[in-house]
């Protein structure tokens, strides 16, 4: 099984495109190549994530007619699959959130202090009224799982934050090393 990859734009998701020529795999197989290629992206190539904006294009193969069955060939789609993904240097994608962190203004510098280790950009700081200010930052989602807690001890208790998806952005080279680290001794388990 031969397949060429392609990456798409962001939010584009993904297409499959047959481009086998003289019938090297017959055309009743190609739909379980493509199986095999979502079975990829559901469960993730690298780290286990959903895969996504990518286009996969069939070129070539061998067909055998006798022992040519539908699910050697979701087999094959998958495998050349994996391969052709580990040889083009995927990006893991996190999600961004803004932030709006409210605390009293004597708070300031351990809150930006806090945010700036975990990979925060703050976007600037706004006075509001009763000694109150509010903290805008664009954050990684997975720095702020427990940022209640953290924020509660930070502040006495006094500081809340308001939290909204942005966008996505690759992952530091070294948290996808992690990630796929961590990903690898499952994947050969299984």
């Amino acid at each position: 099984m031969f397949l060429r990859i392609e990456p798409l734009p962001r939010g584009t998701g993904f297409e499959f495109v047959d481009e086998v020529k003289g019938g090297t795999i017959p055309n009743q197989f190609i739909p379980a190549v493509e199986k095999g290629v979502r079975q990829v992206l559901e469960h993730g190539a690298i780290a286990g994530y959903q895969m996504q904006d990518v286009r996969v294009i069939v070129y070539d193969g061998k067909y055998h007619p006798v022992d040519s069955k539908e699910i050697a060939f979701v087999s094959a789609g998958k495998k050349a699959f994996l391969d052709a993904i580990t040889k083009a240097r995927p990006q893991i994608l996190e999600p961004i959130v803004n932030l709006d962190v409210y605390v009293p203004d004597a708070h300031m510098g351990d809150v930006t202090g806090g945010l700036a280790g975990k990979r925060a950009r703050i976007n600037g700081t706004d006075s509001l009224r009763g000694g109150e200010i509010i903290i805008k930052a664009q954050v990684p989602l997975a720095e702020v799982a427990d940022y209640q807690t953290e924020l509660k001890a930070m502040t006495g208790g006094q500081g809340r934050y308001a939290i909204e998806f942005s966008h996505y952005e690759p992952v530091p080279s070294q948290v996808q090393k992690q990630l796929t680290d961590a990903y690898k001794p499952k994947v050969e388990e299984d």
